[in-house]
């Protein structure tokens, strides 16, 4: 059945790939005079440490927002066009390195799309701020939970690679949730991490999910943005590029980490995402949402 995964993502994101290659190829002779240095230094770090379960978007958009490489209309596009391929790239690896039952896999990877997809519309009329706020909340109760674990006063996490029964079925809930919310700018890798670990699953079984479903999800709409031409070519380019390479450097690094060192990197992350999200929410809501196109 991970085959017919593989196959599936596969030939969306070759489809992908030749519409936004052919557009950029097009469009080489009006690229900006952005260094080509800066750019492939950011795509390859940011993959790097987006292949370690931190996630891309909020560095890259720090990134460009504070030395000015991107307008702010054109970032959203940019990040979901430039990234797509090294997140699908992490998806191969890990569904090869790290087993994960087949049902979980499956089931998860394709409640992300469609809480994307149908879960959009209901989770626009909600306040990011209260998103956010209980998002980081809940991120922040699984920390303690997991220092909980480390300090023995109750299990957490364990060796499973797939879910059954009532578990499965709440992840798979949970996995179209956290879909919704990646609509409006909300990661997928933080919740979808700490709920697998939560459940009693291997940490490491959380990569090749979140990296799956976040691999169709951006293969499917990354091309909106293609046509549209609403993202700056010469950094997405630059992101595709320098990011295959942090990935395969990452992705055989977290491979050869042990569990106890991979459960410390699973709460910095939760750490890092519900610290995060708090800050988010303490910002002042902008007044007009991002246009595209």
């Amino acid at each position: 059945m991970s085959i017919i995964l593989k196959i599936i993502l596969g030939v969306m994101t070759g489809s992908f790939g030749f519409y936004y290659f052919s557009d950029v190829f097009r469009h080489r002779k009006i690229f900006s005079g952005k260094p080509w240095s800066g750019l492939l230094g950011t795509g390859f770090i940011t993959n790097f440490f987006d292949t370690l379960g931190i996630g891309s978007f909020a560095q890259q958009t720090a990134i460009f927002k504070f030395f000015k490489l991107v307008d702010d209309r054109l970032i959203p596009g940019t990040m979901n066009v430039g990234n797509t391929i090294p997140t699908v790239t992490q998806a191969f690896i890990f569904m090869t390195v790290v087993e994960v039952d087949p049902i979980t896999l499956i089931t998860m990877s394709t409640a992300a799309p469609l809480g994307a997809i149908l879960g959009a519309g209901m989770v626009s009329k909600m306040s990011r701020r209260k998103i956010q706020i209980g998002l980081g909340s809940g991120l922040l109760a699984v920390a303690l939970i997991i220092i909980a674990g480390f300090l023995d006063w109750m299990p957490v996490g364990g060796e499973a690679i797939g879910l059954t029964g009532w578990k499965l079925a709440l992840i798979v809930g949970m996995s179209f949730v956290f879909g919704a919310l990646q609509t409006i700018g909300v990661g997928f890798y933080a919740p979808c991490m700490a709920m697998v670990y939560a459940l009693g699953m291997h940490p490491l079984t959380a990569f090749p999910i979140m990296m799956t479903a976040t691999g169709m999800l951006m293969a499917a709409g990354g091309a909106r943005f293609v046509k549209q031409g609403a993202y700056d070519r010469k950094v997405a380019i630059s992101l595709t590029i320098a990011g295959i390479f942090g990935v395969f450097l990452a992705a055989f690094v977290v491979k050869s980490l042990p569990l106890l060192i991979l459960k410390w990197v699973v709460l910095c992350i939760v750490l890092y995402t519900s610290g995060w999200m708090f800050l988010s929410a303490a910002q002042k809501e902008p007044g007009t949402k991002v246009a595209v196109g």
